[in-house]
């Protein structure tokens, strides 16, 4: 990343956390110089990039000074504590910089955006796509990629269409994505479920299941999963793809969060494969902004056909302005930009709440495990006493601005449910994680002991 963007990340979220008030004026660009050790044409690249995104302003002879986004102080009501929500926080989105790449790519394709494209998606994305994959671990001829409206229309064409395996069940961990139950349980699709814990899976368990189960493929988030926030290990990535290779069992890897992984040695499942039975779903709902509705499906070569032909059934193609445009975004450098200011948004409130999870911790009397073991992610679970009511604590907890939300909708009908309280943190403040966890432990303390 070039120096004056990762300055930039920093002025931003000094401007977005207060450090630097509106109306305020920012220290000299000498001083910056000195405070961020470099030349002073790198702070003016970051200050001009931050004046294009009408976060700061200049004024001649006087200075820079950051914009007044409200023209009277008003004592607004207090915003409730939101651990429901899973979306990205809105205040992250690229708004200006998507914008430019709108207006750039109808610039630059003309009407080329506006008719029917192709099923497999905008040639010139692919190959940016490709390139990107490569980073990520993923090694795949174009051929075999296919760009979809968001990763919840690749799982339901994998759902439908038939496999070379000539089985008829998805398998999918429980919990698991509420989206993907619900669409399996509309369309009367044969489901089964198979418990992940903190832990992973119990592997002797999976392998009776790929063995008995008439299993087409199972459906499996491997790194940052929703709601438990916890990742598998390469050994046990491993494992699973020597499974499926034996029982002839093919894997739906969602890498939704690969852009978020820090650990430059986490691979994903699709770095392991060696038998084409990895079929690689990549979003960027949740690293740009949902509402861009463009995923990724990476697929053997024995399914790229009727996976295309069924996709274009359904709706010709994706929109091709937004596919315009994200090409754009990625080829410009904005996009990696965006990466990195927004890793380090998440892992900051990731390790907040894991830390003000674990400070609670040895106080609560029995009423949780954190089975994560602090695991500093954006997403993650508590175990809560069997006797603790969920519904109960959810209702107390919005009593005192705090919201919850209920687990039951990623699970499958009829498969057990833990007793699990799900927490995210991806629209909190940092500065409100430690408030509002400090709040829901007093309230099952309580809840304990009432019990």
């Amino acid at each position: 990343m070039l120096k004056y963007m990762q300055l930039c990340n920093e002025l931003e979220n000094a401007v977005r956390s207060g450090l630097l008030k509106q109306g305020s004026k920012l220290p000299s660009i000498r001083r910056l110089a000195e405070q961020y050790q470099c030349s002073t044409s790198t702070i003016l690249a970051a200050l001009d990039e931050l004046e294009r995104r009408h976060m700061i302003y200049s004024i001649p002879r006087s200075g820079y000074y950051v914009v007044q986004t409200s023209s009277k102080k008003e004592k607004a009501e207090a915003l409730p504590i939101d651990f429901a929500a899973s979306a990205p926080d809105p205040e992250l989105f690229p708004y200006l910089d998507f914008q430019h790449c709108i207006n750039k790519a109808i610039d630059t394709y003309r009407n080329d955006l506006f008719i029917y494209g192709t099923a497999r998606g905008l040639p010139s994305l692919l190959a940016v796509m490709q390139k990107q994959l490569a980073d990520l671990q993923v090694f795949a001829p174009e051929r075999h990629m296919v760009v979809t409206s968001g990763v919840q229309q690749a799982l339901a064409v994998l759902a439908a269409i038939p496999f070379p395996n000539g089985k008829k069940a998805v398998l999918m961990e429980q919990p698991g994505y509420h989206l993907f139950i619900q669409h399996l349980v509309t369309h009367q699709i044969p489901a089964l479920g198979i418990s992940r814990t903190a832990g992973g899976l119990d592997l002797d368990e999976l392998e009776q299941l790929f063995r008995t189960g008439d299993i087409k493929f199972f459906y499996t988030t491997p790194r940052f999963h929703h709601p438990l926030g916890t990742s598998y290990t390469n050994a046990q990535k491993k494992e699973i793809v020597e499974l499926a290779h034996k029982y002839d069992v093919y894997l739906v890897e969602d890498d939704y969060m690969a852009d978020l992984e820090q650990d430059s040695k986490a691979d994903p499942m699709y770095a392991f494969d060696r038998n084409e039975k990895v079929i690689y779903l990549k979003s960027y709902s949740k690293i740009i902004f949902p509402g861009l509705r463009v995923g990724l499906a990476v697929l053997p070569e024995s399914l790229v056909q009727v996976f295309t032909h069924y996709k274009r059934t359904l709706d010709i193609d994706s929109s091709m302005l937004s596919q315009g445009a994200l090409e754009i975004y990625l080829k410009s450098g904005m996009f990696e930009r965006h990466k990195m200011n927004i890793r380090a948004s998440y892992a900051k409130r990731g390790a907040q709440l894991a830390k003000s999870i674990t400070q609670e911790l040895p106080l609560c009397g029995g009423a949780f495990t954190y089975p994560a073991n602090g695991y500093p992610s954006i997403h993650t679970h508590l175990v809560l006493h069997e006797r603790i009511s969920i519904p109960r604590i959810i209702q107390r907890m919005k009593k005192r601005n705090v919201l919850l939300g209920p687990i039951d909708s990623h699970y499958l009908p009829g498969h057990r449910q833990e007793n699990l309280l799900k927490l995210n943190a991806t629209t909190i403040q940092e500065a409100d994680i430690g408030l509002g966890i400090a709040q829901l432990a007093e309230e099952l303390r309580k809840e304990r002991n009432r019990r």
